[in-house]
This record gives C-alpha cells, structure tokens and sequence, in this order.
C-alpha cells in the first residue's frame, strides 16, 4: 500500500504488555520522525474510551483527517481486540499490519518471519541513526530485554533475549512460597546493591541483575566488530539504565515507533 502524505496517520507497536501509539504529521522527512503524540496503554486492559479520547483531543486537533494506519504487532490477541474496535469505531480506517517483508530492512537470520517485529522496527530505526559503516546495538526494555546486532552495512544479524524486569519479579513471586511482587520502580534512583530487607533485596537483585545482563551482552556483541557500535536503548524502565549500560548510549524513547515511520515512507 504506497503511503498517503496528506493526512496524519497512526503507528501502533502492540506489545506484550503496552501498546503504544503514535501520531505522525504525513510522510516525515526527518532522519528519526518524532511522533508529535502519543498514547500508551495496557495491552491486555485497555480502555476504548481512552483511545477514543486520545484521538479526539491530541490527534483531530490538528484539523486533519486520520486515515492511515500502520500497526506493528507481537500480542496476537491485543491487535485482534485493536482491529475489532477501528473497524466498529473507524470503518472507513486504512489499516495496514506490517510484516517482516514490508521492511527496509536485510534481515540476515534463519527465520526472519520468527522474528519480533518491535526487535526489526528498532534496527530499521538505528540504521537511522547510526554513522555510514558503524554498526548499532538496539536494546528494548519491555516485557523482554532484547539486545540486537545490526552490521556496518545494516543488516540485522539477531541477539539475545531476556526476562524483562518485571517478569522476573513475577517469576520471583510465583515461583517461592514467601517472596513478594516487587517490581523496582524505573523513576527512581537505582537501589543500592546491598538490600538490608527482603524488599529491598529484590528490587537490588531485578534492577542490578539486568543492568549486569545487558552490559554482557552489549560487552560481547561489540567485541564482535571491528569499531565501536552505537547503542540505542528504548523502553519503560531505560531512562536510568541506558547510562549504566555505556557512557556512550543514547536513550531514544520512540525508537520502535519511529521505525514504523521510516518503513511507512520507505514504501511510497
């Protein structure tokens, strides 16, 4: 579907837990589009009347009509209850869900098929932003903690995946007799290492072990090149991890749905 520049339009990353949405002004011809609003709200529980709101308040009132959109998905029943609800709400909506194919975006695995689509829109997104012949290291922290490797010349080569944060609180939680659902929170200022209560020992051993988990994986991709790569970090709790990962990484917080622009205009 070649893409419309006269309307605003919506890029939607439906996660596991979040979806996220986007509201860009036509075709964007910025290196990295900004989505001029967002939403985000609970994958599994969220509210049509605050979707619908959004859309009334922060997206007509630009005075353009909302036509177009582009949805990115790894949550099969969240995108079902999203697509049932345009379709009763928005009937006349162009609705397009995006596939492995639809992408600028070599994507040098097994089974690219098998691959998340929020993982290739981050790379499609890095290749944005990194130097001509530098290779890039996305890192997503969402329900998962994804770190992916992307080549010099773009292609995106795979990574690893993680228990998000709070999944392992959930795993602590679920799997003992005693221990309680802690989940650190990703405003506050990281806990000390040493928790002087059960409490605080969760949270020290969730935040600090995924802090320990990502600057592995990073250490491990980059001794793999022949420079140093960029690294690109996005997700809920990433503000305060992206600085202990590298002194060198740069927090982006729309990078999946920027990269649902960039693939968006690629197909004009």
């Amino acid at each position: 579907m070649a893409a419309d520049g006269s309307h605003d339009w919506i890029a939607a990353d439906v996660g596991n837990s979040r979806i996220k949405l986007g509201c860009f002004a036509g075709v964007p011809d910025a290196p990295l589009p900004e989505p001029a609003s967002t939403l985000e709200v609970d994958a599994g529980l969220w509210d049509p009347a605050r979707l619908a709101q959004w859309l009334c308040r922060d997206v007509a009132c630009s005075g353009r009509t909302v036509e177009h959109w582009q949805i990115a998905s790894v949550n099969s029943s969240a995108v079902d209850r999203l697509l049932a609800w345009l379709r009763r709400q928005h009937p006349a909506a162009r609705i397009h869900l995006l596939q492995p194919d639809d992408l600028p975006l070599d994507i040098d695995v097994a089974h690219p098929q098998q691959v998340g689509m929020d993982r290739l829109l981050a790379a499609v997104a890095a290749n944005r932003l990194r130097q001509p012949s530098q290779p890039a290291i996305t890192v997503d922290l969402g329900t998962a903690v994804t770190v992916d490797s992307i080549s010099s010349d773009g292609r995106f080569l795979g990574g690893a995946i993680a228990p998000g944060i709070a999944m392992g609180a959930q795993a602590l939680h679920d799997k003992t007799d005693r221990l309680p659902y802690v989940v650190p929170d990703p405003h506050a200022e990281p806990p000390p290492p040493v928790g002087r209560n059960t409490v605080a020992a969760i949270q020290s051993g969730l935040f600090w072990g995924t802090v320990g988990t990502i600057r592995e994986l990073v250490g491990r991709q980059t001794r793999q090149e022949a420079c140093a790569p960029a690294i690109f970090v996005t997700g809920g709790a990433s503000p305060r991890i992206t600085e202990l990962v590298d002194p060198s990484a740069r927090y982006v917080p729309h990078l999946v749905l920027a990269g649902i622009a960039v693939a968006r205009a690629s197909r004009r």
